[in-house]
C-alpha cells in the first residue's frame, strides 16, 4: 500500500510541476497562513513560496552571530531535543546541516504526506518516508527496518553520520518524534525535532520552497529502493552512514510481556483515554480495545502547548507526576502504531530521562494477538 501511495505522489509531482497554480484545496491546506501563487514552468522548479507581506523575517542570509559551526551542533544540551524556527532558518545553510520532512498522517486523514511534501518545505530539506524506511517484511505498519536495511535507505538520502539533522512535520510535533527516535536507535544522536514544525516555521515569516527539486525526488525514491534491495538480498552502493543499533531503545511484544509481572520498567501509553480505558474503538479493524495491564495512560498532546511546542522541562515533569509515573525510574512508552510514542520519548528526554524505550509494535501488535492479556476500565 504504502509503495503505491509514493508512485501516486510521483504521478502528482509531475502534474505538479506542468500546472500553473495549486489546487485551492491543497493550496489551503500547505499554506494556511498565506495566500500562495506559484510560477508555472521551469521557473516554479526554484521558486520560493512566501507568508504574507509584511512579515518581520525575510532574509535567509543568518545574521553573524548566529550562525553554527560544527561545533555549535554538538554544543546543543544534551537533554535538548528540539530547536527553534530561529535557531534553523539561522543555521539553515550550514555545512553538515540537513533537514528531512519526516510529515506522516493517519490514514483517516486521507493526506498524502510526500506530495504535500513537493509543493511546500522548508528550503533544501529532503523527505524521509515513515512508512517506506520500514521492514517490509513485518505485517505492522511502519515497523523499524534492520541495521543495514536504514543505514542504505539513510545513505541513499545523502545522510553521513557526521551531519547534524532537524527533523519536522506537518502537524506541529507527530511524526517527526518517531523519526528523531529511529536515528537514535541506530547511534545518530546529532538529531532533533524541531519545534511545531512546519507550522511554527510559516508561522515565524519563513520562506518556504514550493516544489521540490529532482535530486529530492530521487533520493526519496533511492531510499525505498534501498529498503527493497537490502531486504531481497540485491546489492547496495557503498554506505555512508554506518548505523549502530541500541538495543536498550527498542522493545518487543515479548519485554512487554516480561514487564507486567516484573513490573521493572514503568509503561506509558500515548493512546488517547478513551482509547486506553476500552470506551473507544481502535482506528483498524480486529485490534481489541483496552490497554496493557499496569500500564498508565499520558495521551501524547499532553506534552504539548496549544501551539504544538514542546513544554517546558518543568511542566512536563509536573505532567509525569502527577500522572504517578517517577523519573527516577525507567520508562517505556507504547501508542497505536508506535509513532506519537516517541512524542512522549521526547518529551521525557527533555526532563533528562534519554534512555527511554518505545515498544515498537504497540497497541496493533498487543491487541491483535490472541494470547496478550488485556485490561479495561
Amino acid at each position: 500500500m504504502a509503495s503505491s501511495l509514493f508512485s501516486r505522489s510521483l504521478a502528482a509531482f509531475r502534474s505538479i510541476r506542468s500546472s500553473a497554480y495549486l489546487a485551492p484545496d491543497l493550496r489551503k491546506m500547505c499554506y494556511p497562513f498565506s495566500k500562495t501563487r506559484v510560477s508555472n514552468g521551469s521557473a516554479s522548479f526554484s521558486s520560493l513560496a512566501r507568508p504574507t507581506a509584511g512579515s518581520a523575517r525575510r532574509s535567509t542570509i543568518p545574521s553573524a552571530n548566529m550562525r553554527m559551526t560544527t561545533s555549535a551542533i554538538h554544543s546543543i544540551a544534551v537533554n535538548e531535543p528540539v530547536v527553534s524556527a530561529d535557531w534553523l532558518h539561522a543555521n539553515l545553510r550550514e555545512p553538515g546541516m540537513k533537514v528531512l520532512d519526516a510529515s506522516w498522517y493517519m490514514p483517516d486523514e486521507q493526506r498524502n504526506p510526500f506530495q504535500e511534501y513537493q509543493v511546500a518545505h522548508i528550503p533544501g530539506a529532503l523527505f524521509f518516508d515513515v512508512d517506506g524506511i520500514s521492514d517490509p517484511t513485518s505485517n505492522l505498519p511502519h515497523m523499524l527496518p534492520s541495521e543495514e536495511a536504514f543505514a542504505a535507505a539513510v545513505s541513499a538520502l545523502g545522510i553521513y553520520n557526521k551531519d547534524g539533522i532537524v527533523v519536522y512535520d506537518g502537524k506541529g510535533i507527530f511524526s517527526a518524534a518517531r523519526v528523531w527516535w529511529m536515528f537514535r536507535v541506530f547511534g545518530h544522536n546529532n538529531i532533533w525535532v524541531l519545534d511545531g514544525g512546519l507550522p511554527k516555521w510559516l508561522a515565524s515569516g519563513y520562506d518556504v520552497e514550493s516544489s521540490a527539486s529532482g535530486d529530492a525526488v530521487l533520493k526519496a525514491s533511492a531510499a525505498r529502493e534501498a529498503i527493497e534491495k537490502v531486504y531481497h538480498r540485491e546489492p547496495v552502493p557503498s554506505s555512508t552512514f554506518e548505523a549502530k543499533f541500541q538495543p536498550h531503545l527498542l522493545w518487543t511484544v515479548e519485554q512487554v510481556k516480561e514487564n507486567i509481572e516484573a513490573q521493572a520498567y514503568q509503561h506509558i501509553d500515548a493512546r488517547s483515554k478513551a482509547r486506553f480505558d476500552g470506551v473507544a474503538p481502535e482506528p483498524r479493524k480486529g485490534i481489541r480495545s483496552g490497554h496493557v495491564p499496569g500500564s498508565k495512560c499520558i495521551p501524547f498532546g499532553q506534552m504539548l502547548d496549544d501551539s504544538q511546542l514542546l513544554l517546558p522541562a518543568s511542566e512536563l515533569t509536573k505532567k509525569f507526576e502527577q500522572a504517578g509515573i517517577s523519573l527516577d525510574r525507567p520508562v517505556v512508552t507504547s501508542c497505536g502504531t508506535g509513532v506519537t510514542a516517541c512524542v512522549l520519548a521526547l518529551g521525557l528526554h527533555r526532563v533528562g530521562k534519554t534512555d527511554v524505550a518505545v515498544y515498537d509494535g504497540s497497541w496493533t501488535e498487543w491487541g491483535s494477538k490472541p494470547d496478550t492479556p488485556v485490561t479495561t476500565a
